[in-house]
């Protein structure tokens, strides 16, 4: 019985990280729903909690074997942790053995991102997936169930009966979209949608509790290394991190998301390891934004959506296609475009240079040379203030982490 299985998993989730069900479900000041009706405190709440079951319900893909939580796993702050060969790159799809091309981001604060849109200045702005093709969360969560190399379900009737096998789906269905959401595919589908759409809202995915936020709230004192490394990040004068990667006006700003939402070409080479494992060889090239359909533009060619840095610590690999493993390398990747010391062209974790961007026009150089070079105390600053911006239920990820680098340098 397929569905006794999903609600269990549902119940797991919030005892699982300590929480109670209505704390881990209530929702939080997000951008608007896709979903039409206004619905009261407790609608919400039954919406998000239906969302949570059809998250991590496999039977939603084709061999009844992948849900949206295999490649967004909230014990990992929802990404896929798996390793495919790929050093977690990139993921495995419903089938076993496709591979995708792009690594699979947090789920975590995604609903910050605004739809996506051109701003003021003509610049492309916000969506869902990297290269923002989806305007909302709802039409993120429509993508995964009906694409062939991940959830790989033909079509969206094949879903919709998927979810009429479920009676508690359908009750569920009728109650909170209508009767026609259990006898129209259509209507059934983007029923679906809109409720993973209202669990990736709700607060449980956006806590704001990291040492970061404590630290803003007076309930933590950052260490002398941490504090430089928020005064670097935040610095006009010796960074260019908060450029791309600062939403609010003021650096002392609440509910900051770490992220414009922009898009930009930042010189990230091929990785080399996932195209020799997914078939589509050394001559494919990502074109990032311009794959967009909504975008014909040539300048868009190669820029990807800035990402959010809540949690960045804890969900490596890096980039749109998970070339660095490490957060140390990401830094010193940017300082390249800084410093003209040799050692700076070299890529710490391959110890060969760091290589050829896989777009090489585009480049957003304004940005990425601003600014001076980092000393390598500087550059252990950031990544020390960048792990404060882990949520207080991941920071043992964080523990983990240090605890297998020293077991590392010990050997």
């Amino acid at each position: 019985m397929q569905w006794r299985w999903v609600v269990l998993a549902g119940v797991w989730f919030s005892m699982a990280h300590g929480v109670s069900q209505a704390d881990a479900l209530s929702s939080a000041t997000q951008p608007s729903s896709s979903a039409s009706p206004q619905r009261s405190a407790a609608e919400q709440l039954e919406l998000e909690k239906f969302g949570r079951m059809l998250f991590f319900d496999p039977s939603l893909s084709l061999t009844r074997g992948m849900a949206c939580s295999g490649c967004h796993n909230p014990a990992q702050a929802f990404i896929d942790h798996v390793d495919n060969g790929t050093h977690r790159a990139v993921s495995l799809g419903d089938d076993k053995h496709s591979l995708g091309d792009r690594n699979a981001p947090t789920v975590t604060y995604a609903s910050f991102s605004p739809p996506f849109h051109k701003d003021e200045q003509g610049r492309y702005v916000g969506g869902q997936f990297w290269d923002g093709r989806a305007a909302t969360l709802a039409e993120q969560a429509g993508g995964p169930p009906l694409n062939p190399i991940e959830m790989a379900m033909p079509d969206k009737a094949s879903v919709w009966q998927r979810l009429l096998e479920n009676p508690i789906y359908v009750r569920k269905l009728e109650s909170l979209f209508g009767k026609q959401a259990a006898s129209d595919a259509k209507v059934g589908y983007n029923a679906m949608t809109q409720s993973i759409e209202a669990f990736e809202q709700s607060a449980f995915m956006a806590p704001f509790d990291s040492k970061y936020d404590r630290y803003l709230r007076g309930e933590y004192q950052m260490t002398a290394q941490e504090e430089l490394g928020r005064t670097l990040f935040f610095s006009q004068q010796f960074t260019n991190c908060n450029q791309c990667h600062q939403l609010r006006s003021s650096a002392l700003a609440e509910q900051e998301t770490f992220s414009n939402y922009q898009y930009h070409n930042i010189g990230v080479p091929k990785n080399e390891r996932v195209r020799a494992m997914n078939g589509l060889g050394d001559q494919f090239v990502d074109q990032g934004l311009l794959d967009n359909p909504q975008v014909d533009d040539p300048a868009q060619r190669g820029k990807f959506k800035v990402p959010t840095l809540r949690n960045v610590a804890v969900t490596g690999p890096y980039m749109h296609n998970g070339v660095f493993q490490d957060l140390r390398t990401v830094i010193l990747f940017y300082n390249k475009y800084n410093s003209k010391s040799a050692r700076s062209q070299i890529n710490p974790e391959t110890g060969l240079s760091w290589g050829p961007p896989e777009v090489t026009e585009n480049l957003s150089l304004k940005e990425l040379e601003s600014g001076p070079a980092l000393d390598n105390r500087r550059v252990d600053a950031l990544v020390a203030f960048l792990k404060t911006l882990t949520d207080k239920r991941y920071e043992a990820l964080l523990e983990q982490q240090e605890s297998t680098q020293k077991k590392i340098v010990g050997q």
